[in-house]
């Protein structure tokens, strides 16, 4: 039998040959999930064959650039544990700079009570929220119904299920409101940028749930005049970014009657996260 040590190291280089980006990381987390168990610091330990095979049926998959979170069904995030579906997006950590901007937003001020989260997918932003204002409720909406099927699932799963509900809807044909806190990854990629990105993205997240449009705006524009009726007075919109997309999406939002408040950065300096209040004082 081979020792966890020695199929660890021959897995990861097979991974990086593979073109994968965190090739020793991805190896251990399968083979712990095959193994039930964290392999640190059990690493002189030898693996059966029975194990053996089975790891390497998830290595030849993630070979193949399929995700591990989607090999393993599950995602962190934030303090959450997800169940991912076909039809949801891979919440990833940069993602987790929305919760941080929405906990900034209320941090002098009464907490929000209700919530809304807008193309829901897993849920995240949705259960991240609740879990930081434990007296809040929320609805999630989204067009895929194998998504709030998945979201309900993590609602429940988290021991949210009693404070947060999810809706096959539209956010163009949907009437909602008053709340106090809107959170929304909406798709942002460019259409053209296709090509740039990771075999993990194009061959595994919904394309719907990517795109939008030849310059990824299309989302933000059907956003911006229907946000300002689904906010109670004081009301708050945190939207997440793509890269380079923070002044046009502001002035998209600005137009339409709402002001910027805050953006926030992600952990690798982009503006990933923009902050948006109805502004008052505009004479319509």
């Amino acid at each position: 039998m081979t020792a966890i040590a020695d199929l660890l190291r021959v897995a990861a280089d097979r991974l990086r040959s593979a073109g994968v980006e965190a090739p020793r990381l991805d190896a251990r987390l399968l083979l712990g999930h095959v193994l039930g168990r964290e392999v640190w610091p059990h690493e002189r330990d030898a693996v059966a064959d029975s194990a053996r095979e089975a790891f390497e049926a998830l290595l030849t998959r993630r070979m193949a650039r399929e995700p591990a979170s989607r090999i393993l069904g599950r995602r962190a995030f934030w303090t959450l544990d997800l169940a991912l579906g076909p039809e949801t997006l891979d919440p990833r950590p940069d993602s987790e700079t929305l919760i941080e901007a929405a906990v900034e937003a209320f941090h002098d001020r009464a907490p929000p009570a209700r919530l809304l989260d807008l193309g829901t997918g897993t849920g995240c932003l949705l259960l991240a929220a609740l879990a930081e204002f434990p007296r809040a409720s929320g609805l999630g909406i989204d067009r895929a119904a194998g998504a709030v099927a998945v979201a309900r699932q993590n609602a429940t799963a988290n021991g949210s299920a009693g404070r947060a509900r999810f809706e096959v809807a539209d956010w163009t044909q949907a009437v909602i409101g008053p709340v106090d806190l809107i959170l929304c990854n909406p798709p942002y990629v460019e259409i053209g940028a296709v090509r740039y990105l990771a075999p993990e993205v194009t061959r595994h997240d919904p394309p719907a749930a990517l795109f939008a449009g030849a310059d990824g705006l299309d989302a933000y524009r059907e956003l911006a005049p229907l946000l300002g009726g689904m906010l109670a007075p004081g009301g708050v919109v945190v939207l997440e970014l793509g890269q380079g997309q923070r002044d046009r999406v502001a002035a998209l939002m600005t137009e339409a009657g709402l002001v910027v408040v805050a953006s926030r950065d992600d952990l690798s300096g982009m503006t990933r996260a923009l902050v948006l209040q109805w502004n008052d004082s505009r004479d319509d």
